[in-house]
């Protein structure tokens, strides 16, 4: 059992959970996800880590409430504790294999999308916490979805909030920000990492494009099985076939084919598109390992 040892609202959707949960925090790394079922019988939900702590043996998992499965996690109280959490699973940050040296001479920008800041905060208090300042655009629609703004200002290098109703911070999306920080005030980024909705991380790529900025993305929201066994995380990349949860969930955001992946999460919403897809895609609709295309 994974006992929840803190539980609060960011906001009326989403919901903060401290766990114990010692071997997950003891082995994973910045940009891997977790398994979690609140019950034996429940629907397993992959989560990307927001935060761990070695030490104390927990982590700290952001999720929203879309559907049966999350409903029912929201509903466990602190002192209760999840049937399940397995990992950590997927690839970590590539930020974890590179020299710390070189990381310090890069200039880096992370952009949250929603509920994306929970994994950006995971990565970017890890950099911090090397010695590697990192800059923070953070999005939503309006002031009330904005999470983690305190701790997120703690560990970033500069923080940039924006607003699509310019309710609080900058107004615009987060690829406006983006824009002005380096057409308007002379900001110049090596490297983007962008994790948030899909279509936000779409035209986040598009815009890194005309700037010249290497972009990272996240393709955790198109997870559902985590094991790659469902093929529901299916995605081209640079047009090979990949999956989020093995191969992933982190990829070259300009080799991505969004639109596939947008239109396959679509469909896989029914029994129908499912079995439609499985038709079309072969021995590829599966992950399996990730490597095997069986």
């Amino acid at each position: 059992m994974y006992k929840i040892l803190e539980k609060k609202d960011l906001n009326e959707n989403t919901v903060y959970m401290l766990v114990e949960a010692p071997m997950v925090a003891r082995n994973c790394l910045p940009g891997q996800f977790v398994i979690v079922r609140s019950y034996e019988d429940s629907e397993r939900i992959p989560l990307t880590i927001c935060d761990f702590d070695r030490n104390a043996g927990t982590v700290t998992l952001v999720f929203q409430t879309i559907g049966a499965g999350t409903l029912e996690m929201k509903e466990l109280k602190e002192g209760e504790a999840f049937h399940d959490v397995v990992g950590p699973l997927g690839q970590p940050s590539e930020f974890c294999h590179e020299e710390l040296s070189a990381l310090k001479e890069k200039h880096i920008v992370f952009i949250a999308g929603g509920l994306g800041t929970a994994p950006v905060y995971c990565q970017v208090k890890w950099l911090h916490e090397q010695g590697v300042d990192a800059d923070v655009i953070l999005g939503a629609r309006t002031k009330e979805l904005i999470i983690m703004e305190e701790e997120m200002s703690k560990v970033a290098g500069n923080l940039y909030i924006t607003t699509d109703d310019g309710s609080y911070g900058r107004t615009g999306n987060v690829t406006v920000c983006l824009e002005s920080l380096v057409k308007e005030e002379n900001k110049s980024y090596d490297v983007c990492v962008a994790i948030g909705p899909m279509i936000m991380m779409k035209f986040v790529c598009l815009m890194t494009e005309k700037l010249g900025i290497k972009t990272i993305v996240s393709m955790n929201p198109i997870m559902v099985d985590g094991t790659g066994m469902c093929g529901a995380c299916r995605l081209l990349v640079g047009g090979e076939v990949k999956f989020a949860c093995v191969d992933g969930p982190e990829f070259d955001g300009h080799l991505v084919d969004f639109d596939n992946a947008m239109k396959r999460q679509a469909q896989y919403k029914t029994a129908e598109g499912r079995a439609k897809l499985a038709f079309e895609e072969g021995n590829t609709h599966h992950g399996g390992c990730g490597h095997c295309n069986s």
